[in-house]
């Protein structure tokens, strides 16, 4: 009910017209920025000492993210990191109820895809926030675009991990493709 009288205040369109495909596609590229913004801060906030021991280390429990994990949170967690940040974009721009639906299926499946565990053929890769989880100190963001302003994934970027990173545009597996050092298989 809150969202919805959210929505209602920002001019959201509750119409049977859809907007064009050409203006949806604007919106989620802005909403993608917002969200990066949102989410790079308050996930980064939520590694401070004083938040993490009490909020964020629900979610840090999975050091191996499975896709369930994705939403398994604190509830202060839930709304600051998962709720807000892909909430501003749709009320900034004041979006269309469909266009608004489109954006939190993008997110809530790109969150899963992250936290999977396995990197699959043309899906995002969950490379980075694997890392995050094993490391705790890197790749606060979603798209990664302030990690490399903010230089918090320096670490990410020296490792194999990185280098693992890409869309997978085919069934062989990215562990064939940039295979492991055999200096550190034998340790």
């Amino acid at each position: 009910m809150l969202f919805y009288r959210l929505f209602v205040w920002r001019g959201v369109e509750f119409t049977p017209e859809l907007p064009t495909f050409q203006w949806v596609m604007v919106e989620l590229i802005v909403f993608s920025l917002v969200e990066e913004l949102g989410f790079y801060y308050s996930h980064r906030m939520l590694h401070h000492p004083a938040l993490y021991k009490h909020v964020h280390k629900v979610h840090h429990e999975w050091t191996a993210p499975i896709s369930v994990i994705s939403l398994y949170a604190h509830p202060v967690e839930h709304i600051l990191s998962n709720m807000l940040p892909p909430l501003l974009g749709p009320l900034l721009m004041g979006s269309h109820i469909a266009t608004v639906w489109l954006w939190f299926i993008i997110a809530l499946f790109s969150s899963i895809v992250a936290h999977c565990g396995y990197h699959m053929p043309f899906l995002p890769s969950p490379e980075a926030h694997d890392f995050h989880h094993q490391k705790f100190i890197n790749n606060f963001g979603v798209l990664g675009v302030l990690d490399r302003l903010h230089g918090t994934d320096n670490l990410f970027r020296a490792s194999k991990a990185y280098q693992r990173h890409f869309l997978l545009l085919c069934w062989t597996p990215v562990t064939q493709q940039v295979p492991d050092d055999p200096k550190l298989k034998s340790k």
